[in-house]
């Protein structure tokens, strides 16, 4: 990085922190949660990362440079994400048998995924990407931002893959609900169903496939209690579900590979 990327960032923590210590002086001490040692030091040991790798490059390179290209007729996939991505894990519980990378980092935004999309999907000559961002962009956990900026970042990422001739899925944010945690005033439900809106509209316009986990996963605009394990990740039943319309969007996708 920069000097000046690392002095926008350390602004940014400063500024964060700042704004904790506003809020955590408003809250009475009873009220105010109680943080531990281990959790500051977690909290630190990202910043540091932040600051050290800000695009998540260290997660999968040592993994990626040790992987060979797709052998004749494999139908490479990479699954492109965030925690909700990340949390699926790999082997048995992750498409058992098939030619399918996770390459989730919990806590990314699409910019992140962005810096990292070259080395992460282009670089291992997938046949698809599953790209799945937006959740931890609506929370702001890497700045402020409006549904136009997160989607530049989208459109780059879609365009670099067709590009490089790899078939583009879209996949939905995921619903929330505030079940044993609170999410929804980090992560609007309002918001969440434009963007899945948005998305499903720039995908029918550009040649890619719209993958509906949002439809599925939810009741209303809640996660629904039996798919969830927190109100933000799936639970394994949710995880189930996912899988199959996973599934389904790879083939179709797969499918127009092989008639272009």
């Amino acid at each position: 990085m920069t000097p000046r990327q690392i002095a926008v960032l350390l602004c940014f923590v400063a500024c964060a922190a700042a704004f904790i210590d506003t809020v955590g002086a408003s809250t009475s001490r009873a009220q105010a949660p109680q943080v531990t040692v281990a959790e500051l030091e977690q909290r630190l040991a990202t910043y540091r990362r932040l600051l050290s790798d800000w695009g998540g490059l260290t997660r999968y390179g040592s993994e990626d440079s040790e992987l060979k290209a797709p052998a004749p007729g494999e139908q490479r996939v990479v699954f492109l994400g965030d925690q909700v991505t990340e949390s699926w894990g790999s082997g048995a519980r992750f498409f058992p048998g098939k030619p399918y990378l996770n390459r989730g980092i919990a806590g990314q935004t699409s910019p992140q995924m962005l810096v990292r999309f070259r080395q992460d999907v282009v670089a291992l000559k997938p046949a698809v990407v599953i790209i799945q961002a937006g959740t931890n962009d609506m929370a702001g956990l890497t700045g402020p931002g409006t549904r136009g900026t997160w989607s530049d970042y989208i459109m780059s990422m879609a365009e670099l893959a067709r590009a490089n001739g790899i078939r583009v899925v879209l996949a939905s944010i995921t619903p929330v609900c505030d079940c044993s945690t609170t999410q929804t005033d980090r992560r609007p439900q309002a918001k969440i169903a434009d963007w899945n809106e948005w998305l499903a509209s720039y995908a029918s316009t550009s040649r890619a496939i719209y993958l509906d986990y949002y439809s599925a996963l939810a009741s209303g605009r809640n996660f629904r209690a039996d798919l969830t394990a927190d109100g933000l990740l799936p639970n394994a039943a949710g995880y189930a579900v996912m899988a199959s319309l996973a599934q389904q969007a790879i083939d179709r996708a797969l499918k127009n590979v092989e008639t272009r």
